[in-house]
């Protein structure tokens, strides 16, 4: 699971999409085309992007649902918790200062 999570967000194609995702969740593949060509100038096929996707869902990290004809894409963050949580931050508010 970590290893795709990571894999996932290697990727600063993958990264632009999980930031447009973050932004306005649940667009379908064309909505999220046209945002990467429009606002970041990215010069990638649709079948690119549908690549993309199938690595951030088999990280776990976008969601799909159908509704009809449309596929739409939703940001999924658990992922991202349990990785924090995998590694947490020492507790360093009773930590003795050390004088030089």
């Amino acid at each position: 699971m970590a290893d795709d999570l990571f894999k996932a967000l290697a990727d600063p194609t993958r990264r632009t999409i999980l930031d447009e995702l973050t932004e306005k969740s649940g667009q379908t593949l064309f909505e999220i085309c046209a945002r990467l060509s429009m606002k970041h100038q990215l010069g990638i096929s649709r079948q690119g992007v549908s690549q993309h996707l199938a690595v951030l869902e088999a990280a776990g990290l976008v969601e799909t649902r159908r509704e009809g004809r449309y596929k739409f894409h939703d940001l999924n963050t658990a992922p991202l918790r349990q990785i924090a949580e995998r590694w947490p931050a020492p507790d360093t508010s009773g930590a003795e200062e050390s004088t030089p």
